[in-house]
């Protein structure tokens, strides 16, 4: 490959937004409320609110609705963008997962090193820039939560420095 096809081939890289980080097909920022009916069905439970004076929807699934491996998949839709408030457009898709099904080691193989650790709540928690915090249990091994969000910018000032490597 020739030096110019390169260079040509990683300019029209950098031209597109960097994907958020997704799950089961859903991709906070892409996926619309429709496609998650197509994908999940109805939910198991709804709510509205209003947020910042836009109105917001929640989808629950939880029990026998929820995906596999999952005691309940929240879906929140409604993201406000540069282009304006997209009501149909997914901001967030939040798992609670039962116990091992997520655990440190299956966090950095599936979506690699952190960018920042630290603890929330009291918990260990993992953050990446790509628009995935995860919550562990106290003992840092298995996840309780993993909120999926857009890509979120590193902290003003700061460049992102990569985590220490996982516990053994």
């Amino acid at each position: 490959m020739t030096r110019a096809l390169l260079i040509l081939i990683l300019i029209a890289g950098l031209a597109h937004p960097a994907p958020a980080a997704e799950w089961g097909n859903i991709e906070p920022g892409v996926t619309t409320i429709e496609q998650v009916r197509d994908l999940y069905g109805r939910p198991s439970r709804e709510s509205t609110a209003t947020v910042d004076a836009y109105d917001t929807r929640k989808w629950i699934y939880e029990r026998s609705q929820a995906p596999e491996g999952l005691v309940r998949l929240t879906v929140d839709f409604g993201l406000l963008t540069p282009g304006g408030y997209k009501a149909a457009v997914v901001r967030l898709v939040t798992l609670e997962p039962k116990p091992l099904i997520f655990v440190r080691k299956t966090m950095v193989d599936g979506w690699g090193l952190p960018d920042r650790e630290g603890i929330m709540e009291g918990l260990p928690t993992f953050i990446y820039q790509a628009g995935l915090f995860v919550m562990f249990q106290k003992d840092g091994e298995s996840a309780v939560r993993l909120i999926f969000s857009i890509p979120q910018p590193a902290p003003a000032g700061r460049a992102s420095p990569r985590a220490v490597p996982p516990k053994k």
